[in-house]
This record gives C-alpha cells, structure tokens and sequence, in this order.
C-alpha cells in the first residue's frame, strides 16, 4: 500500500468514489473478468489508472470478502476539522451526531450510509476508543464517506460544550426513561448523541445533555442495535428539521 493510502472495494464503493472524487483514487485494480458497464464507463471517463489483474492477484492486494472483481487504492480518508462544523448560519446548519464509543466499524460504516442518504449531517468521533474510518467502514457505507464530514475530538464532553456555546442543543438516546420520539419535538440546531450497545452514553458525557429520547419499542423485548437506531433518529430529525 502506497503512503497515506487505503483502499476501497466493490462496485458500489467504486462507482460512488468516481462520481464523487476521482481525484483521491491512485490506482484501480480490475479483475480480468470484470464486466459491469457503468463501472467501466465511468473508469474511462475519469481517466484514473487501471491495472488488470488475476482473480488470486486481487485477493492479495486486497483481502476481504466479496471483492466483486474490482479494488482501489486511494488517499486515506480525510477529516474535517471540528470547528467547521459548527456552523449556525441561516439555513447552513447541519445535525451533528456524536458517537460514543462506537468500535465496530460495520455499524460505523452503516451510521456513514445512513447520514449520507438523509443528507445535512455530520459525525464526530471521539480520538480514543473508537474505530477510525478505515477500509471496512468505507466499505460498508458504500461510497456515503464522500457526503459525509467526519471530525474527531479530543474530549466529546468538551466538544459538546463548545456546540452549545455555538448555540446547539444536545439530545441523547437512552434505552429507557427519556422522552418518547414519537412526540418530542426537538430543538434546532441539534447534536444527537449516541451510545455504545451495552453501555449506552458515558457517564460525564450525559451530565452535557439538554434532554433524553427513547425509541418506543411495543414488541418484542429486544433493541435495536446502534446502526438502526441511528437510522429512525436520522429519518425524525429530518423529518421536524423541514417542519
């Protein structure tokens, strides 16, 4: 792997990363049965540097699961720095969701897709006792690492500190005890914050929070896991955010 680099994999990871950012991608490697058109087509209009390769070669350059014959190396990603974030000007705002504790970069890379998808959203990430966002996480979120800004904090207790001094509210998710979603209405601009399964929100950083929201679960008595649960928060906030 070249310096400063990582890689990307799969169709969708692929094409995503030549609409969007062509220049960050050093080299494409392409199984030699590799097929897909749109893919192809948009290889040759970004111009990048192809190298094809043997099924057994692809699967040393890269190892993972479910290749689909194709891999880049790429710039590593990029974060933005954290007071960019903090932008409350008329109608520029974006929800900033703060993950604690979040180490599984699946559930990470799923939390990238879904903000991605709702659009108007940020993820902070704590310097320690977090997974970064690697290969497996770019993976996962299929290209929404290229519509989302990602900054990393020293100290989230402070970083939330400086948002409400930037004139956010700070929301928590809890398993149980806080206010029902179903009817919260919830204040703008907004920073979500996000716990680990388990442990939920650390203690220190709840003593931040302006208020407390729970998922209504009727059914059975399971939960949902972190990346789920990121999604149905996401689809409310922007719900009451056009509202």
């Amino acid at each position: 792997m070249g310096k400063g680099a990582a890689y990307i994999y799969g169709k969708n990871s692929l094409l995503e990363r030549l609409k969007a950012n062509p220049e960050s991608i050093r080299k494409i490697f392409l199984q030699e049965n590799f097929k897909d058109p749109s893919v192809l087509d948009a290889i040759r209009k970004s111009g990048v540097a192809v190298k094809h390769v043997s099924e057994r070669e692809l699967g040393r350059i890269k190892r993972a699961e479910r290749l689909q014959g194709i891999a880049a190396e790429v710039d590593r990603f990029e974060y933005a720095p954290f007071e960019e974030l903090l932008d409350v000007s008329a109608g520029s705002s974006k929800s900033l969701i703060f993950l604690d504790n979040i180490n599984d970069p699946h559930n990470l890379g799923s939390m990238l897709r879904v903000a991605a998808c709702f659009g108007g959203f940020a993820i902070v990430l704590p310097r320690h006792s977090s997974c970064d966002v690697n290969d497996t996480v770019m993976h996962v979120a299929s290209g929404g690492e290229n519509f989302v800004s990602v900054a990393v904090v020293g100290n989230i207790s402070n970083a939330l500190r400086k948002a409400k001094d930037c004139g956010y509210w700070i929301v928590g998710t809890v398993v149980e005890g806080g206010q029902d979603l179903d009817s919260v209405t919830l204040p703008f601009p907004l920073c979500l914050v996000l716990g680990s399964e388990g442990k939920g929100i650390r203690h220190g950083i709840d003593k931040q929070l302006d208020c407390k929201v729970t998922l209504p679960m009727r059914g059975a008595e399971l939960s949902f896991n972190v990346a789920m649960a990121c999604a149905i928060f996401c689809h409310e906030i922007s719900r009451q955010r056009k509202g």
